[in-house]
């Protein structure tokens, strides 16, 4: 089985980022400021390519006051019908592996205080030029106390 999670980070410093297309790099726990929720759940014996592209709503909890500056993914497998199961996370909670996890950037950043909830879906497709690359959205939502998104729709390439 394999999950891809996603939850909401906060960045120390501001930075100029690209934000059209996604960044795979190693985040710091200290810096996700959510919990982290499944968007997609996958048997990797029987999955099929058109399993890859999918919808997936989403509900983020703060745990903190913060400024959110980006969303991450990451995934989680296990092996476990084998003789000797085993498995592996790409968590900024997990121990390191050479594997990464993948940054959406936001334009601006989301005041958030805890226990407000960020909603929205995140939808992944091949793209029809390269199907190597992956076109992803990200639609927001957001009715805090210091900010509110509504319907803000984003995109990105991952390369």
């Amino acid at each position: 089985m394999c999950d891809c999670i996603l939850c909401l980070v906060i960045h120390g410093r501001n930075l100029t980022y690209t934000y059209t297309h996604c960044n795979i790099i190693i985040h710091a726990k200290q810096l996700v400021a959510t919990n982290s929720v499944p968007i997609l759940n996958i048997d990797l014996q029987t999955c099929t390519e058109e399993d890859l592209s999918f919808v997936s709503p989403f509900r983020l909890q703060a745990q903190r006051n913060d400024h959110i500056h980006s969303l991450v993914a990451y995934f989680e497998c296990a092996f476990t019908r084998v003789h000797k199961p085993l498995g592996f996370s790409t968590s900024p909670f997990s121990k390191y592996t050479h594997w990464k996890q993948t940054i959406f950037y936001l334009k601006e950043p989301i005041s958030i205080c805890a226990g407000e909830e960020l909603t929205g879906t995140i939808k992944c497709v091949p793209n029809p030029k390269n199907k190597r690359d992956l076109d992803i959205s990200l639609d927001l939502n957001f009715n805090g106390k210091n900010c509110k998104i509504i319907n803000k729709h984003l995109e990105y390439r991952l390369r």
